[in-house]
């Protein structure tokens, strides 16, 4: 029997796929072999993990002071491809990939036995995130990844340990407190905004009639002419944007350091609360049955109508919001009074619950095997195929290598995206034919347990997945 394609019963009850214990001759901590992983969590995170690429592709080669030229006609195809994307996926992959990555953590935390002498099982847990950080600082500057998510990830993991016990409400519970966070923090920049707004209204009324504003409305103008400048585009700094980008190698690392520098701020700081309601969310589903594939095809089925019926119209409300940021910011502030950011993770977590449960539908209709096979097998070399994009991308648009940033068009970055997925696609599953991991997923295995794991698959593994 095909092991990535099961046989379900009659009554529609999907298989139990969840993690083997380990037997009673293995005391230490291992990593989990091939036959244990829970495939439909692969799956996912195989589409995951593709999906996320479509979303990035622009930070890698476009200049974003050329997004008001992409979103003002409506009939290009450079607009096309920014409503098509932003509407159906904008936000979607990377929820999918931190509700796997809270699942992972727990299936890493609580499936595997105490250690009689050595390492507890805690120690295994941080010391692995402590390497995701650094991965992710590798990733960041080394290999100048400007959109890098694997240090927050990281950090982020480190707070979910006390919390791998719970059950499945109360971690709801914890999700939906993170919401609430991330959305009181949100509307705290959205007030900030209408204030600068106002404020510089205001300013330039006064200026105008000859008198001079108060100390507080110049700093609102300033802050207000600081968001408006963002949109528009400025020749002199483009043309420097572009010298270093298609520079040599320390050309690019001396523009992309202050970047990444801040990002990495602002996330510890404002973003990680978008990021915990997605890990919390994932804990939930996984012991609900969600990613294991474990609920019923009428389950499924309501998930993805309601997904897709609340998700793609607040997304496309979205969607032409930021479109008339990148047009005309100080219309979008007066026209959005509640902006359409405040549903931004409700309209995320639909549209990704959407897209997983769909997925879980095709995987069990068989129609397509190869291709259920192939994003499995993306998935189980996630960490591998994640650090590739950057390799790839890095190579293709940098000056370093190819030197391809800000010559294609918006819609024209999606054929590199889908020429990396074909790639992914199909090198994935042959290289684990062979091989236990991918290579980056054995050097992060090999450094958390501290001695060489195994690389080459044995027969009867290579069997298993054929």
């Amino acid at each position: 029997m095909n092991t990535l394609l099961p046989t379900y019963p009659a009554d529609d009850t999907a298989i139990d796929l969840t993690v083997v214990p380990a037997t009673e001759t293995n005391h230490a901590p291992r990593p989990v072999e091939a036959v244990e992983r829970i495939q439909t969590v692969d799956l996912v995170r195989g589409m995951a993990l593709l999906g996320i690429l479509m979303m990035n592709i622009p930070l890698f080669g476009y200049l974003e002071s050329g997004m008001a030229a992409v979103v003002k006609d409506p009939g290009s195809r450079d607009y096309f491809a920014f409503a098509a994307v932003g509407t159906a996926f904008e936000g979607t992959m990377r929820a999918l990939f931190s509700m796997l990555f809270g699942a992972g953590m727990v299936l890493f935390a609580t499936n595997k036995p105490e250690s009689i002498d050595g390492p507890s099982v805690a120690e295994y847990y941080y010391r692995r995130l402590v390497l995701l950080v650094l991965f992710g600082m590798l990733d960041a500057y080394i290999l100048h990844w400007r959109g890098d998510i694997l240090f927050m990830y990281g950090l982020m993991g480190m707070l979910l340990y006390p919390f791998r016990k719970l059950k499945a409400n109360w971690l709801l519970g914890v999700a939906f407190a993170c919401l609430l966070i991330g959305l009181y923090k949100n509307e705290g920049w959205q007030s900030n905004m209408r204030e600068a707004r106002a404020g510089y209204l205001q300013a330039v009324k006064l200026e105008k009639s000859g008198k001079k504003p108060s100390e507080k409305q110049l700093e609102q103008k300033a802050n207000w002419e600081r968001i408006e400048g963002r949109t528009k585009p400025d020749p002199k700094a483009d043309a420097k944007a572009l010298k270093e980008m298609r520079g040599n190698y320390a050309s690019v690392f001396r523009h992309i350091l202050p970047e990444n520098a801040g990002s990495e701020v602002w996330y510890v700081y404002h973003g990680a609360w978008d990021m915990l309601v997605m890990m919390f969310l994932g804990m939930a589903l996984l012991q609900l049955g969600f990613f294991s594939n474990k609920l019923s095809s009428n389950t499924y089925k309501t998930i993805v109508l309601i997904g897709y019926g609340i998700g793609l119209p607040i997304s496309w409300f979205y969607v032409q919001h930021t479109a008339q940021m990148y047009l005309n910011p100080g219309l979008a502030v007066d026209t959005y009074r509640i902006s359409p950011n405040a549903l931004y993770d409700l309209r995320r977590g639909l549209l990704a619950l959407g897209h997983a449960s769909l997925l879980m539908l095709v995987y069990r209709s068989q129609l397509v095997p190869w291709l259920m096979r192939a994003l499995t097998a993306v998935g189980q070399m996630a960490f591998t195929n994640y650090l590739t994009h950057s390799i790839v991308c890095a190579l293709f648009f940098n000056g370093y290598g190819l030197g391809y940033y800000g010559k294609l068009a918006y819609y024209q970055l999606y054929y590199v995206v889908f020429t990396v997925w074909v790639f992914q696609l199909i090198i994935s599953p042959i290289w684990l034919r062979y091989f236990r991991f991918g290579p980056f997923e054995w050097l992060w295995r090999s450094l958390t347990y501290w001695t060489p794991q195994p690389m080459r698959r044995a027969v009867k593994q290579e069997m298993a997945v054929a």
